[in-house]
């Protein structure tokens, strides 16, 4: 969260470019970091037990209602503006890294469990 802020803390001026990419670079930070923070939630709400959907959804949410805050405070921050589509673009984000995390973690833990039958029961 403090990385994330960090960054819509910086003036429109200091971004940097990156050509014909910018969007593409931008928008994929944005999700990138929504990503991991949505793990974050969920590894918090989950602490290590069987996955739940609503788990799934709470993470995304508070993942969701983060990016609505920063996007409020990006609007206090020279040449920068608010944009509901980078919210749109973070939940996205959240929801698609949450996912493969959640079908990477439950791919390791089956292959755990058929390597050491004892261990998953």
């Amino acid at each position: 969260m403090a990385i994330i802020y960090r960054a819509s803390a910086t003036p429109g001026s200091d971004l940097p470019t990156f050509g014909a990419w910018d969007f593409l670079v931008k928008k994929g930070g944005h999700m990138l970091g929504y990503a991991l923070l949505a793990s974050a939630y969920f590894h918090a709400l989950n602490k290590g037990k069987r996955m739940t959907k609503s788990q799934f959804i709470q993470a995304v949410c508070l993942a969701s209602i983060y990016a609505a805050s920063d996007e409020f405070h990006q609007r206090f921050t020279p040449g920068r503006t608010a944009s509901i589509d980078d919210v749109c673009i973070d939940t996205i984000g959240a929801t698609i890294g949450l996912a493969l995390w959640c079908w990477i973690r439950k791919l390791h833990k089956s292959a755990v469990r058929s390597q050491n039958p004892e261990f998953g029961g």
